[in-house]
């Protein structure tokens, strides 16, 4: 029997998934270098702090501080710090000295993406990141690898455990925001500074990432357009809910123009990839409502493979280990077998679109004066501004103590330019039956 190679491999951090990768590499050593074709040597995890508390207990001489000589000894580099620095420079010198590199870092493969692929290609190393986007789901790699033969056209993706678990409770309890919120940090799915998290701003590097693979061109964090959703009330839930929708903060890239999802006037004839992560109303009925909990899916639809979806564990140390540990054993596999590091599959230049040129449907909470002609006065405004009306919905509002009546308008819009949508809610905050607009949100899967 032929003798297995050793390869060395260095851990970068040892948090929550550092530790779980680092016990994994210990524990199923034989099984791993069965399927790697190499044996795996953990030689060194690098850490702040050698002494502080780890969920799992390892060896205590791995550890080290000196993060940059362990790189330097290394075959396979794991990132798991986070951050952008020193993240991006200690895997700029792993490369350099010919290691191939696994990361989890979706901040920085979203902003230095570019620049990490061009040292890997230089090098001809592999650079691997499933589990920067949605923990445990095998997403990246079909993008990559089984679909590459055909023409992805649209992507959506519930991609941040935390915001879809506090929107579950909202909508499955009626709790507000900040009570589901706070359930969210009891049960350790939302940091004490969740605002990356409820802000969308941990949605929108990884919506970079998954348009980045899907559409063959580099995408960064600045091309995304990102709400959170701080903003969603009990009684959006609530009329949500009533007229059959589901709120989830999704991340969505589409391709727009002539060749893409949309045509004509709804995208004012641009054509590019429009990338945006927003709270956005689902039907009941669209497989992607019915992701409960902390729990992420992608739901991608190709010109050839129709719909398809990924779904599963979001986060977690063990979960998300796997997704290392997956790119882990492709990575060894590939420096087993003497071939080049797997190249970026970046091989266009398709623009980003501004937030204007998407086309969107609109869920829009009214409160109006209980009068004659106001359906009318409303419905003649839409007309104007090239906005067809789907459903409406009037509730008469009455106060207990003044016995003045209103009427909570709901209103959801067929497919339109984003921009005539827009302006058709400022056009309608101006009519002087309108006592306010009480939300505004964007709806897909009708």
């Amino acid at each position: 029997m032929t003798e297995l190679r050793t390869l060395k491999v260095a851990l970068l951090g040892c948090g929550n998934v550092g530790a779980q990768v680092a016990r994994i590499l210990l524990d199923d050593a034989e099984m791993l270098a069965s399927r790697a074709g190499a044996r795996l040597e953990l030689i060194g995890i690098a850490v702040r702090d050698v002494a502080a508390p780890r969920d799992v207990e390892l060896p205590h001489e791995l550890f080290t501080t000196d993060a940059e000589t362990l790189v330097k000894d290394a075959d396979l580099v794991i990132e798991l710090m986070g951050g952008i620095e020193p993240a991006r420079t200690l895997i700029l010198t792993a490369m350099r000295n010919g290691a191939c590199v696994v990361t989890g870092n979706k901040a920085l493969v979203a902003k230095e993406g570019p620049t990490l692929h061009e040292e890997a290609d230089r090098a001809g190393v592999q650079l691997s990141y499933e589990a920067a986007v949605a923990g445990a789901i095998p997403i990246l790699r079909p993008i990559r690898d089984s679909l590459s033969g055909d023409r992805i056209t649209r992507v959506l993706g519930i991609v941040n455990g935390t915001t879809n678990f506090i929107l579950d409770q909202m909508d499955s309890t009626g709790a507000q925001f900040a009570d589901a919120l706070a359930e969210a940090q009891r049960l350790g799915y939302a940091e004490a500074d969740p605002t990356a998290d409820v802000e969308g701003h941990d949605a929108a590097s990884k919506a970079a990432i998954l348009a980045s693979l899907s559409f063959h061109t580099r995408f960064s964090l600045a091309d995304v357009y990102c709400e959170g959703i701080s903003s969603v009330t009990a009684a959006d839930i609530a009329a949500a809910k009533d007229a059959g929708f589901v709120i989830k903060l999704l991340a969505i890239a589409e391709k727009l123009g002539a060749t893409g999802r949309e045509t004509g006037t709804d995208t004012d004839g641009a054509t590019g990839v429009s990338v945006r992560v927003h709270p956005t109303l689902l039907p009941r009925e669209h497989p992607m409502a019915a992701v409960r909990g902390a729990f992420n899916a992608v739901f991608i639809e190709a010109e050839n493979a129709g719909e398809l979806m990924f779904y599963g564990q979001g986060a977690g140390g063990t979960p998300t280990a796997s997704a290392v540990m997956g790119d882990l054993v492709s990575a060894a596999r590939s420096i087993v077998l003497g071939g080049p590091g797997r190249a970026e599959t970046a091989t266009g230049q398709v623009p980003a679109l501004p937030i204007s040129a998407a086309a969107t449907s609109y869920y829009i909470g009214l409160d109006v004066a209980d009068q004659p002609g106001v359906l009318a006065r409303i419905a003649q405004l839409f007309a104007e501004h090239g906005v067809s009306i789907e459903i409406m919905r009037q509730t008469i509002q009455r106060d207990a103590d003044s016995k003045i009546e209103s009427a909570a308008l709901r209103i959801v819009t067929h497919r339109a330019s984003e921009a005539a949508l827009a302006a058709t809610v400022e056009a309608v905050k101006g009519l002087d039956v309108i006592n306010s607009v009480t939300s505004v949100l964007r709806v897909e899967g009708v």
